[in-house]
C-alpha cells in the first residue's frame, strides 16, 4: 500500500528551509494524497460492484420469499358457465364447486377454458392451454432424413406400411371406386432395434402429410385427466393438419392389459387408454388421420386396441435373415471408407441373431478399431474385433442381470 501523509518525512527545518524546498515538499505530499485518492476510488468502485451484487440478490430473495407467502393456486378446469355462478373443476381430485367471477372475467370464460383457483376455489386468472402446447410441440416440422433405402430386410413389411398409410393418404380415389374403407392404422411389433422406428421416420420422409410423434410414456401423467386432455389435444392437433399421421412410439405403456388394480395410477393409465380408443374408432370421423403404433411387448397389449377398426394392419418386425443382415450392413457400410478384404456374407453370417440396431453398432465400433491404430480404411479384422467386443459386453450385462 502507499505510504500515509503522515509516514512521509519533511527534508527540511520548517524555520530554516528555503521556499525551494518547501515547494519539493509539498509537492512529494501532493502525489502521496493523490495516490491515496486512486486507491480509495478504487476500492469505492469495488464496494459499489459488491453492493449492487448483494442488492440483486436481497431483491431476488424479497421476490421469492412473497411468492412463498403467498396462498398457492390450483389449476382448474371451466365445466358450464350458469347464472349462479361458474361451475369449475379442480384437477388432481376431481372436486367440483360453483364460484363467483366478475363480468369482466365472465365474458372471457367458456367451457373447458383452464384457469388458476386459490384456497377457497375463487378463479384468480385464466391459464394458455398448456397441453395443447406440449401437443404442438409433437409435430414433427422437418422430415426425417430416413427413407426406404436406408432399412434393409424389410421389404415386405414395407410395403404393407405402405398400403395402409401412404396409400390411402396419395391415392384415395382407389379405395372409393373398389368401394372399400381405407385401413385405419398400423401396429408395428417385434424385438427391440429391429427398424419399426425406422419404418416410421420413413414414412414421414415419403409423405407430404403432418408426421406427429409421440411415446406412448409422455401420455402417462399423475395428475387425474391429464394423460387424456393430452390424446384429444393430439388428435385435434392432427385434425387441424390433415391429412396426417401419427406415430405412437412404446404404444405398451398405456394399452397394456387391464386388471383389477384398484391404485390412482393403474385407473389413470387405462382412463388415458379409453381416451385412445374412443379417438380411434369413436362416434366423431377421425378424417384423414393414419395411425402408426410401435411396441416391443406385444404380448401386453390389450384385446381392444388390436380389434379391426383401430389397427387393420398388425405388422411383425423380427430379426433380418443372413440376406437382409447382409444388406444391412452394406446400407451402414456405404458412406465408411471399407478395405477389399471386408467379407460382407462372412460378417452377416458371424452376426446371427443380431438385429440391425445391433449391425449398425458393430460397423461404429469397427471404424473407432481403425481410428485407434489411426487408419482411414476399416479392414475385415475391425469388424471382426467389434463384433467381439459388443459379444463380450452384452455377455457381462446378462451376467450382472442374472445377479442383481
Amino acid at each position: 500500500m502507499t505510504d500515509t501523509v503522515e509516514d512521509v518525512d519533511l527534508p527540511y527545518d520548517e524555520e530554516s528551509a528555503s521556499q525551494q524546498d518547501k515547494i519539493e515538499a509539498l509537492q512529494e505530499r501532493l502525489e502521496v494524497l493523490e495516490s491515496q485518492n486512486e486507491e480509495m476510488r478504487d476500492k469505492l468502485l469495488d464496494a459499489n460492484a459488491e453492493n449492487n451484487k448483494y442488492q440483486q440478490k436481497l431483491e431476488r430473495l424479497t421476490h421469492e420469499n412473497k411468492k412463498l407467502k403467498q396462498s398457492p393456486l390450483f389449476v382448474a378446469t371451466v365445466q358450464e358457465l350458469t347464472d349462479d355462478g361458474v361451475i369449475i373443476k379442480q384437477h388432481g381430485n376431481n372436486q367440483e364447486a360453483v364460484t363467483e367471477v366478475t363480468d369482466e372475467m365472465r365474458e372471457d370464460l367458456e367451457p373447458d377454458d383452464r384457469v388458476a383457483v386459490n384456497n377457497s376455489l375463487s378463479i384468480v386468472k385464466t391459464l394458455e392451454n398448456e397441453t395443447d402446447v406440449r401437443a404442438r410441440v409433437m409435430q414433427v416440422e422437418e422430415s426425417p432424413s430416413v427413407t426406404y433405402e436406408d432399412i434393409g430386410g424389410l421389404e415386405e413389411q414395407m410395403n404393407e406400411v405402405r398400403e395402409t398409410v401412404e396409400m390411402p393418404l396419395e391415392r384415395p380415389e382407389m379405395f372409393g371406386e373398389v368401394g372399400i374403407d381405407p385401413p385405419s392404422g398400423v401396429l408395428l411389433y417385434g424385438p427391440p432395434g429391429t427398424g419399426k422406428t425406422m419404418l416410421a421416420k420413413a414414412v414421414a420422409n415419403q409423405t407430404d402429410a403432418t408426421f406427429i410423434k409421440m411415446a406412448g410414456s409422455e401420455l402417462v401423467h399423475k395428475f387425474i385427466g391429464e394423460g387424456a386432455k393430452l390424446v384429444r389435444d393430439l388428435f385435434e392437433v392432427a385434425r387441424q393438419h390433415e391429412p396426417a399421421v401419427l406415430f405412437i412410439d412404446e404404444i405398451d405403456a398405456i394399452a397394456a392389459k387391464r386388471t383389477d388394480s384398484k391404485t390412482s395410477g393403474d385407473a389413470e393409465v387405462q382412463r388415458t387408454m379409453m381416451q385412445l380408443l374412443s379417438e380411434m374408432d369413436g362416434f366423431e370421423d377421425r378424417g384423414e388421420i393414419r395411425i402408426i403404433a410401435a411396441t416391443n411387448r406385444f404380448d401386453m397389449l390389450d384385446r381392444a386396441i388390436l380389434r379391426p377398426g383401430r389397427f387393420d394392419r398388425l405388422i411383425e418386425v423380427p430379426k433380418p435373415n443372413l440376406e437382409g443382415r447382409e444388406k444391412i450392413f452394406r446400407i451402414h457400410t456405404r458412406d465408411m471408407n471399407v478395405a477389399d478384404d471386408v467379407d460382407f456374407d462372412k460378417l452377416a453370417k458371424n452376426a446371427e441373431d443380431a438385429s440391425g440396431a445391433d449391425i449398425k453398432a458393430i460397423c461404429t465400433e469397427a471404424g473407432m478399431f481403425a481410428i485407434r491404430d489411426d487408419r482411414t480404411e476399416i479392414r475385415m479384422e475391425d469388424f471382426e474385433n467389434a463384433k467381439a467386443k459388443i459379444d463380450a459386453e452384452d455377455e457381462e450385462e446378462e451376467i450382472s442381470k442374472t445377479f442383481a
